[in-house]
């Protein structure tokens, strides 16, 4: 079954910059490794039960070699030329095997559970297996089960968690559509849950469904005013905009990104009271960053 949101694949033109911009949003965020044969590396940041991905192309020879392998690859130069930023949702199974068959069932065009490997910087092998949506349903999401523990995952930083910004999980990962009634039925099919009904939400200015995925949550969501998603679909059309994560305090986290040349990011108060800020494209490689959480 499809257990949590795994991560975010943030996609930057260089990953060093990028590990620098998201040092000064707060995260503990280190280099990764490099993806054999695409061309590509990485840096993330590990959270309690999920992180965040920085990737970016290591060797344009490579990658154009690549023949575009697997399609959580294909056209990344051409995204990161448009500006970067969130490109996909990456969902957690706990049997990927099972959940094609699954989706198959319910008449989704999936891959095959494929095996995927990556060896970082300290000369660690991690394992999984990954699923990629088919042309017929062109979902920015696609599927892992981690064959490595989460323990052993945690070793190949110098240090997972504890971040200056105090986040420690992803809350949620909202996607901009044009249609929010319509897309959250495929996106229904597509997960094997029930269709939320939609509701207003304060801070992206949408309507949104929300898929509670364990302890986290998928927003698909259409602008009613001005806000983050609006400016998103004008600028990029539809497709991931925003990571909301829960720190255990917002005005440490704001403290820290000002003290390292950030300006504050704008506050706002979501649909269930609680507070929230958000960071902007500009200061986060193309995507917006939300916090919520004590102040």
């Amino acid at each position: 079954m499809f257990t949590r949101l795994d991560h975010v694949m943030i996609c930057v033109p260089d990953l060093l910059q990028g590990i620098a911009q998201y040092t000064k949003l707060g995260f503990n965020i280190f280099a990764g490794g490099d993806h054999p044969g695409k061309g590509t590396h990485n840096a993330i940041a590990l959270n309690e039960g999920d992180y965040l991905e920085l990737l970016a192309v290591r060797d344009t020879a490579e990658y154009a070699a690549s023949g575009k392998a697997g399609k959580s690859n294909t056209g990344l130069t051409d995204f990161i030329a448009a500006g970067g930023g969130i490109r996909y949702v990456i969902v957690q199974s706990d049997d990927l095997t099972a959940d094609v068959a699954a989706m198959r069932v319910r008449g989704v065009d999936v891959s095959d559970a494929m095996e995927g490997s990556r060896r970082t910087a300290g000369g660690q092998e991690l394992r999984w297996k990954s699923a990629t949506l088919g042309a017929k349903n062109p979902l920015p999401i696609f599927f892992i089960q981690h064959m490595t523990p989460m323990a052993e995952r945690q070793q190949q930083v110098p240090l997972a968690g504890h971040h200056p910004n105090g986040v420690y999980k992803l809350e949620r990962a909202y996607i901009v559509v044009r249609d929010a009634e319509t897309e959250a039925a495929i996106y229904a099919k597509v997960l094997g849950i029930p269709k939320p009904e939609l509701h207003k939400g304060t801070v992206v200015m949408s309507d949104m469904a929300i898929f509670e995925i364990g302890p986290t949550g998928l927003g698909v969501v259409t602008p009613y005013a001005p806000g983050p998603a609006a400016d998103h679909l004008a600028r990029r059309g539809p497709g991931v905009f925003q990571a909301l994560y829960r720190t255990t305090s917002m005005g440490a986290a704001a403290r820290w990104m000002e003290s390292h040349g950030m300006p504050p990011p704008a506050r706002g108060v979501r649909s269930n009271g609680e507070h929230a800020m958000l960071a902007t494209p500009a200061d986060t490689c193309g995507a917006y960053i939300g916090f919520v959480g004590l102040e």
